[in-house]
């Protein structure tokens, strides 16, 4: 009986103790209980933890333009979910196969954020893509629009202070908040550049973050299916890279069981890169003719 006490209080005084622990840091020293004393040691994150950056596919040259593709959710973060499909597989998946298709095709780098299921913080994604040097960010989701709505189509966004709708903001806000329903804090990031920067380097990644978005659009009209209004924009955590185009790719609805089936067959999966690798190389090679 005593050792059940004793295991009970070794749970239950971390709990109550939260509050000092974040204050005293690493060893905390808790009084005496029933003869014995407990020492609670706590783990916490390094705040000079350095991203661990991903492997780089493809050719062997750092001349050669690079992408990374950022497969949105993973880990406890599964994202939208609907008739049994999770965005996190789905948008793994078609990461992998736009990897491959442009490794085969050879002349393009390529990296993932994720090349398992894990949790990557929002704000470390396009800091994985910038430590990388890469030219272009590419961050895959898929949306959600209620069990009941047959809803479909693929949407295109850019980085807009504004959302270009209030469908765009509410997608905004619910991708914005992945990190806090994670245990991880977004907070701050953008605060650390001052907002005269930032509007000065984003003035160029946005007119190409806008080129790339309609090479999609265009690239994509024979293979994939589009939102009648496919061009959007807003305020996305993800997005935030001032010196980075960057674009994120809705591409279609988990909620919608037939969309969802196709975004995970292989058909479906070889159909987007093949489209996605298109506007990708046209992207690249108009960025070398300039």
């Amino acid at each position: 009986m005593a050792l059940r006490w004793h295991l009970a209080l070794a749970v239950a005084l971390p709990v109550a103790l939260v509050a000092s622990l974040i204050g005293l840091g690493i060893k905390v020293p808790v009084p005496y209980f029933f003869g014995r004393s407990y020492v609670l040691h706590l783990l916490l994150p390094d705040a000079a933890r350095q991203i661990a950056l991903p492997g780089v596919y493809g050719p062997d040259d750092p001349s050669r333009p690079l992408v990374v593709i950022d497969a949105g959710h993973g880990g406890r973060d599964p994202g939208a979910v609907g008739q049994g499909f999770r965005e996190k597989d789905i948008t793994l998946g078609l990461a992998k196969a736009l990897r491959d298709k442009l490794v085969e095709q050879g002349g393009v780098r390529v990296a993932l954020t994720r090349e398992e299921d894990r949790i990557v913080a929002l704000a470390e994604r396009p800091e994985i893509a910038r430590r990388l040097g890469a030219d272009l960010f590419l961050s895959i989701h898929a949306d959600s629009a209620g069990e009941k709505t047959p809803v479909s189509g693929a949407s295109i966004y850019t980085l807009s202070r504004k959302a270009s709708s209030k469908a765009a903001a509410r997608f905004a806000a619910r991708e914005n908040d992945a990190d806090r329903v994670n245990g991880l804090s977004i907070d701050g990031q953008s605060e650390e550049v001052s907002a005269i920067l930032v509007e000065l380097s984003q003035k160029r990644a946005q007119h190409d973050s806008n080129e790339f978005s309609s090479l999609i659009r265009r690239e994509g009209q024979s293979e994939l299916v589009f939102h009648p209004s496919p061009q959007r924009s807003a305020d996305l955590v993800v997005l935030h890279s001032p010196d980075l185009p960057s674009v994120l790719f809705e591409a279609g609805f988990v909620t919608n069981p037939e969309e969802a089936r196709r975004l995970t067959s292989p058909e479906g999966r070889e159909q987007f890169a093949n489209a996605m690798a298109r506007a990708i190389r046209v992207y690249f090679a108009r960025q070398a003719n300039q």
